[in-house]
C-alpha cells in the first residue's frame, strides 16, 4: 500500500470488547457540534469524550480532537473531525446502551465547507454560544446550514463560568434570531466540566473485512483489507452494520481513486446513477466519504453545492527541480482537504506551478502550512488575487483568475470589469454601530436592512 497518501493514523488491533451488533439503528446519534471561532467546541468534545469513558479525564492534550499540527500552533480546528462514543444511558428506570459519533467541526468562515459535508452524516447539532460573546457570524451561518438540512438544533450555551457571562441575553438572542426555545438551552461550562482512509456512514447492510466492494464513481473493485470505528483513534472492529459511522481501508492506491461523494456498494449488487444527481459524501477527514449498502438497486442523494472559491494564488517549488515532489504534496493535501481547487500553470519567471483556489486568505494560509509542516514541502505563493469577469468591445466575456490572462491584444478592448460581491450580516454591540457603518461605506458597502436583536446589539446586511 502506498503509504505516501495514508492520513498518518495506524488503526489499532481490534478490540474485542466492542460489539457493534449491539447497536441497531434506532440506538445510534449521529451528531455535530457547531459553533463560532472560539466558542468552545472542541473543549466541549473533550468533555464529551471523558463523560462517555472514551478517553480517560486529563489524558491527552486539551482539545484532544485538534491533532494537526497547525491546528494546535494556531488554536483554532481546521479539520473536522469524528470520534465513537459508547454511552449508557437511564431513561425509565432502563439503561439503554447508545452508540454516539461525534463531529467537531472548525468554527471560522473560510472552513465553512468543513461543516457543510459534516452536517449531510448527521441526526442533530449541538448549537454552542458563548455566554459572554453571544451569538456571532458564523454562530448564524451554520444555523442555517443545520436548519436547510432539517436537523434537530440542541442549543447549548458555553462559558458561563466567566464573570462576564450573561446567559439570559443570550437565550433572547436564541429566541429572536433562531426562534429556539430559551428552555431548552443546556448551561454549560465546557472548561470545567493506510493507503487512503475513508470514512464512511452505512445506510444499508454490512461491510465486513475481506469483503469486495466497488465505486460507483470509477467502476474499480476493493477488497475490504480494514474497518472499524473512531474511538477516537482508528479502532479495528470487523464489521460495520446499518447506521454506523467508521472508516475503511480498501487498498485504494491513489487519491484521485478517492472521489468527493462517491458511492461504494458490494460488488455482487448493482447501482445505477440517476441523471442530474450527485454522490452525497457523507463523512469528513479525506475527500473520499461513501455510503455503502448491498441492495439490487441504491438510492442516491443530492449532494454538496459546488464549492465557491473566493481567492486564488499561484504556488510554485521554491526549487525548479521539486516540481514533482510539490505535485505529489498537494495531491495527498487535496485528499484530504476537498475545498482546494488545483490547476496546472506556468510563468515565465518561477516555472512550472500551481493555481490554487482557495475559500479564503486563512484558508490559503493554513494549506500553505500545512504543506511546509506535513509533507516538508517548500513554496512560492504568487500575490492572492479575486476572480474578475471582462467584457470585451467584441461582446465576448472572459473569467479571470491570474492577471496574467488578461490578453495583450489591443484589437481586444475591455469595455466592462465585474468584481466579485457579497451580502454580508454584520451582528455588533450598539456602541460602534457609527463606526461600522462608516467603514463599510469607505469599501463602498450599502445598507439593505437593519434591526435589532436585543437592548444591546444590532444587525444589519449590506452589500
Amino acid at each position: 500500500m502506498n503509504k505516501q497518501i495514508c492520513n498518518g493514523n495506524k488503526p489499532t488491533r481490534e478490540d474485542p470488547s466492542i460489539d457493534l451488533s449491539q447497536y441497531p439503528p434506532d440506538k445510534i446519534r449521529n451528531f455535530s457540534i457547531i459553533a463560532h471561532v472560539d466558542h468552545g467546541k472542541s473543549t466541549l468534545a473533550d468533555r464529551l469524550l471523558e463523560l462517555t469513558g472514551t478517553i480517560r479525564k486529563g489524558h491527552g492534550q486539551p482539545q484532544y480532537l485538534d491533532k494537526l499540527q497547525v491546528e494546535r500552533e494556531r488554536g483554532i480546528t481546521v479539520k473536522a473531525q469524528t470520534a465513537t462514543m459508547f454511552h449508557q444511558h437511564n431513561f425509565l428506570g432502563t439503561d439503554t446502551k447508545f452508540l454516539l459519533n461525534l463531529i467537531d467541526t472548525p468554527g471560522h468562515v473560510d472552513f465553512n465547507y468543513e461543516v457543510s459535508r459534516s452536517l449531510a452524516a448527521c441526526q442533530g447539532v449541538l448549537l454552542v454560544v458563548d455566554a459572554a460573546q453571544g451569538v456571532q457570524a458564523q454562530t448564524v451561518a451554520n444555523f442555517y446550514l443545520a436548519f436547510e438540512a432539517n436537523l434537530t438544533i440542541i442549543p447549548v450555551i458555553n462559558k458561563i463560568d466567566q464573570p462576564t457571562a450573561d446567559p439570559d441575553r443570550v437565550k433572547e438572542q436564541l429566541k429572536s434570531i433562531f426562534d429556539l426555545d430559551p428552555n431548552e438551552a443546556l448551561l454549560t461550562s465546557a472548561k470545567t466540566g493506510q493507503g487512503v482512509i475513508c470514512h464512511v456512514a452505512v445506510v444499508d447492510g454490512a461491510m465486513r473485512k475481506g469483503e469486495k466492494i466497488s465505486s460507483a464513481a470509477t467502476g474499480q473493485s476493493y477488497e475490504v483489507l480494514d474497518v472499524g470505528i473512531m474511538h477516537p483513534e482508528l479502532t479495528q472492529t470487523g464489521v460495520l452494520l446499518t447506521g454506523q459511522v467508521g472508516y475503511v481501508v480498501s487498498g485504494m492506491r491513489s487519491t484521485k481513486e478517492a472521489r468527493v461523494g462517491d458511492t461504494l456498494y458490494h460488488t455482487r449488487s448493482t447501482v445505477k446513477p440517476l441523471p442530474g444527481k450527485v454522490f452525497l459524501m457523507l463523512m469528513m477527514d479525506m475527500s473520499d466519504d461513501p455510503i455503502l449498502g448491498n441492495e439490487t438497486f441504491m438510492q442516491y442523494f443530492t449532494g454538496f453545492k459546488p464549492v465557491k472559491h473566493m481567492v486564488f494564488a499561484g504556488l510554485y517549488p521554491a526549487d525548479g527541480s521539486d516540481f514533482e515532489a510539490l505535485s505529489h504534496a498537494i495531491e495527498r493535501l487535496t485528499c484530504n482537504d476537498a475545498s482546494v481547487s488545483v490547476t496546472k500553470e506556468s510563468s515565465t519567471a518561477l516555472g512550472l506551478g500551481f493555481r490554487c483556489g482557495f475559500l479564503g486568505l486563512l484558508h490559503m494560509d493554513v494549506f500553505h502550512q500545512r504543506l511546509e509542516q506535513e509533507h516538508g514541502a517548500h513554496v512560492i505563493s504568487t500575490v492572492p488575487t479575486v476572480p474578475y469577469i471582462f467584457e470585451y468591445s467584441d461582446g465576448s466575456k472572459v473569467h479571470i483568475q491570474n492577471p496574467a490572462m488578461l490578453p495583450s491584444n489591443p484589437k481586444q478592448r475591455v469595455t466592462a470589469c465585474w468584481e466579485p460581491t457579497v451580502i454580508a450580516t454584520i451582528i455588533i454591540p450598539s456602541e460602534y454601530v457609527g463606526s461600522i457603518i462608516t467603514l463599510c461605506s469607505e469599501r463602498r458597502g450599502e445598507q439593505l436592512e437593519y434591526s435589532f436583536i436585543d437592548r444591546f446589539s444590532e444587525v444589519f446586511v449590506l452589500c
